[in-house]
């Protein structure tokens, strides 16, 4: 069987996108830095979204974080309202553990975040603990955070499971 030229490009595409992958030290010398307590430091609004594989749209939120730091350490309370009315809270513990490097724990998250900025970017990853009926799921999250300037921030995060990408969570926080 002849391969067509279309055919072999493909291939080669296919072939190569698991190897691709964004590594955060891409974003050195890219300006606003992002630097997490700074920008965390007070109260952050955030308008969020959550979208399924396919693409849709499947949940709306809006947050509110109030951030306060004690040395090292930046505690995040975060107070969330869904579009169907349900609240919840998350608080996030992170540490400064090296330049540009940091840790978290949470109480839905399994074990420890990690992450690093470069530049304007932040890569956090970590493994979320979601409800769902009689059960829990621990679903991975690999989260990037981009600084716009000094007020905006966009996050975009991809939800995982045993490999598989289960959706996306889409953010836009606003420094108040």
């Amino acid at each position: 069987m002849l391969l067509t030229l279309k055919g072999l490009v493909m291939a080669a595409v296919v072939l190569l996108l698991p190897g691709c992958s964004l590594s955060i030290d891409e974003y050195q010398g890219t300006a606003p830095n992002f630097n997490l307590f700074e920008y965390f430091d007070g109260t952050v609004m955030a308008w969020g979204m959550l979208q399924g594989r396919d693409g849709k749209q499947t949940r709306r939120f809006e947050v509110v974080i109030q951030g306060r730091i004690q040395g090292n350490t930046l505690t995040l309370d975060e107070d969330f309202i869904f579009d169907d009315g349900e609240k919840q809270q998350r608080t996030w513990v992170i540490t400064r553990t090296s330049d540009g490097h940091y840790s978290g724990r949470a109480g839905d998250v399994v074990g420890l975040a990690t992450g690093k900025s470069v530049g304007n970017a932040l890569n956090w990853q970590y493994v979320l603990r979601i409800p769902v009926d009689d059960t829990t799921y621990d679903i991975s999250i690999d989260d990037w955070m981009y600084r716009q300037d000094h007020q905006r921030v966009f996050n975009i995060a991809t939800m995982t499971k045993w490999g598989f990408r289960l959706g996306t969570l889409t953010l836009f926080f606003e420094k108040q």
